[in-house]
């Protein structure tokens, strides 16, 4: 199945069977999001991955649409920073010199811009950068689930501090900015026959 015969079948799934995601598969799909672009590579976000029932159990109520969340395999949880903390940035360059091997010292001018860029930003506007990263996570790990068969479904439709409150977030420095249940589509779920409705090439497309 190539890309776009992946993308044509995938939906938002409202309903699962139950059945599990193999580690592998699971894995590659997690991977896809830790290499998705982040601007100036500091990956403002963590990624919550719950696979327990139990916790899946306690989370049902958070959603306004629960049928997901109660037959999905796994529900991926992503946070956005609401601030990027000095030690934030101090650990980015420790990881940084330990990966490429070079000293720290020789990442000074890196440094010195990611730091202008971010105190010229307010917390509003920090917290508006990190969810649009956490966008393209999403984006990504939507597209890898499609290419491994796997069934999504992208959901913004819970109750924030319950959900902040349950997964022990702090919500003065990150937040819960959209979740993504993974799994295999129910027969029961009647949305996979419908068709695809986009608009049409002419409307969505301008040549300049």
């Amino acid at each position: 199945m190539n890309y776009l015969e992946a993308l044509s079948r995938r939906y938002s799934v409202k309903k699962f069977n139950h059945e599990i995601i193999p580690q592998d598969v699971l894995h590659n799909i997690l991977e896809s999001g830790k290499l998705s672009a982040s601007s100036l590579g500091l990956q403002p976000y963590k990624i919550l991955v719950v696979e327990s029932a139990v916790m899946k159990q306690k989370l049902i109520p958070a959603f306004y649409n629960p049928s997901q969340i109660s037959t999905c395999s796994h529900l991926i949880v992503i946070i956005s920073k609401k601030i990027i903390e000095e030690s934030y940035i101090h650990g980015y360059f420790n990881h940084i010199s330990e990966v490429r091997e070079t000293p720290v010292e020789n990442l000074d001018l890196f440094r010195k811009s990611i730091n202008q860029h971010i105190t010229q930003k307010t917390q509003e506007e920090i917290f508006n950068w990190a969810e649009k990263q956490s966008y393209i996570v999403l984006a990504n790990m939507m597209y890898a689930a499609a290419i491994e068969n796997i069934d999504s479904c992208p959901m913004e439709g819970f109750r924030q501090e319950m959900m902040e409150e349950i997964l022990n977030i702090n919500p003065e420095t990150e937040k819960v900015t959209v979740t993504l249940a993974l799994g295999y589509r129910s027969e029961e779920d009647h949305f996979q026959h419908m068709k695809k409705v986009r608009k049409p090439n002419e409307k969505l497309f301008k040549f300049i």
